[in-house]
């Protein structure tokens, strides 16, 4: 490989921030998502090869990554005005609290499930995902107070993550902040296609990694 091909399989996708090797990109429109995502991106996270924050914020027209151990406020990581109460944060919290059955829920303090819970997911406005490891999502929730302020969601996918050996995961319902994003849209009604659409550039991406590494030991 020449210098030059280096080179350019190392530059930096501006859309997705991937490298061209790991990059799925493509010149169709994003998805127009109707409830917006905010991904609030643990620091150390950033750099990782198989992180798919990146490729979130290239496939959804109303998203925004923050990158930040911390931010004062919703509106402050929005950057623009925005009502805590129309916004929901997923976090899992302890493993007793999640529910069985796949879905999407609005619970309380104590993880239980509120009786109103259809409501207020049907008046969200958006969701925040906190973009790290378990134990960095875990800094990000109370580094966050602000967070306490939104309603707090659940999720239980349909299947295991697409990771699968390639990035541990700590509970059987952890997947990747991807794959949550993609669930979340899709059991808040958006489209279909959105959800199926986001799954498709991750199978891409890992299917990418997965060639790289079988060259590299060959």
């Amino acid at each position: 490989m020449t210098n030059e091909t280096a080179k350019n399989e190392n530059a930096v996708c501006p859309k997705c921030g991937k490298t061209k090797k790991l990059c799925v990109c493509t010149d169709a429109e994003p998805f127009d998502n109707g409830r917006f995502v905010l991904i609030l991106q643990h620091p150390q996270e950033r750099d990782k090869e198989l992180g798919t924050a990146g490729i979130i914020r290239a496939a959804l027209k109303n998203c925004r990554l923050e990158v930040a151990l911390s931010r004062p406020s919703l509106s402050a990581a929005l950057g623009r005005s925005a009502d805590p109460k129309r916004w929901g944060v997923l976090y899992l919290g302890a493993q007793n609290e999640t529910p069985v059955a796949p879905g999407l829920y609005a619970v309380g303090r104590k993880g239980t499930i509120l009786p109103d819970a259809k409501e207020i997911l049907d008046g969200l406005e958006g969701i925040v995902l906190l973009d790290g490891s378990w134990s960095q999502a875990k800094a990000l929730w109370w580094r966050n107070p602000w967070l306490l302020k939104l309603r707090r969601l659940i999720l239980v996918p349909e299947k295991r993550s697409l990771y699968g050996k390639l990035r541990k995961e700590p509970r059987r319902e952890s997947v990747s902040t991807l794959e949550a994003a993609a669930a979340c849209l899709t059991f808040l009604g958006e489209d279909p296609a959105v959800g199926e659409g986001l799954l498709v550039s991750f199978a891409a991406m890992l299917e990418k990694y997965k060639a790289l590494n079988q060259t590299k030991r060959a």
